[in-house]
């Protein structure tokens, strides 16, 4: 491992802990040249994910733009980076375990809001909101109204959301368009 401070080749593993839920191994590392020290990850990939764009593109998946998406979404409640952290690895690992070389970033978005659907509503509207590309105040009271209707029970709703919405369609298509910015 180089250091990357100095570049020298020549660095010593000084201590090595394993994380709780063994997804990865930090090591505290020391330069011989330089004297720093610094701090390592190591992961394991199963395989190397391609994720299409609805534009057609071809990229590599990146865990950094998933996990600062859902870090976005995420921000000022009460969800720990450690969860977060684990919530990324979780789709990162459900999707080198498919079999599939290439995932659309349609599935990764879904994997996501249907993790943070569960875990904290507030995220999930944050998170919806940019896969579901909303443009105006309207756009949110609809998506509100829907989930309160398929998610939440009237009382956790009452709770979560504690503005008044006025009434609208359920009919709308809340299909995902420009979400591809989030991977």
């Amino acid at each position: 491992m180089r250091c990357p401070f100095c570049a020298s080749p020549d660095t010593q593993v000084k201590d090595s802990r394993v994380a709780e839920d063994g997804s990865y191994i930090k090591r505290r590392r020391f330069c011989v040249e330089c004297g720093s020290r610094f701090t390592t990850f190591e992961r394991v990939q199963l395989k190397d994910i391609m994720v299409k764009k609805s534009n057609g593109v071809v990229v590599p998946f990146e865990r950094e733009k998933l996990l600062n998406s859902i870090k976005l979404a995420c921000k000022k409640r009460p969800i720990s980076d450690e969860r977060i952290d684990k919530i990324v690895s979780s789709i990162q690992r459900q999707l080198e375990t498919t079999g599939e070389g290439e995932v659309s970033s349609r599935e990764i978005g879904s994997l996501a809001m249907e993790i943070l659907s569960s875990l904290d509503i507030v995220a999930y509207i944050r998170f919806a909101s940019v896969y579901y590309n909303f443009d105006t105040k309207e756009d949110f009271s609809k998506f509100i109204e829907k989930i309160k209707k398929e998610v939440l029970d009237e009382k956790e709703s009452d709770e979560v959301l504690t503005k008044s919405y006025d009434k609208c369609s359920l009919d709308t298509d809340f299909s995902p368009t420009k979400k591809d910015e989030l991977f």
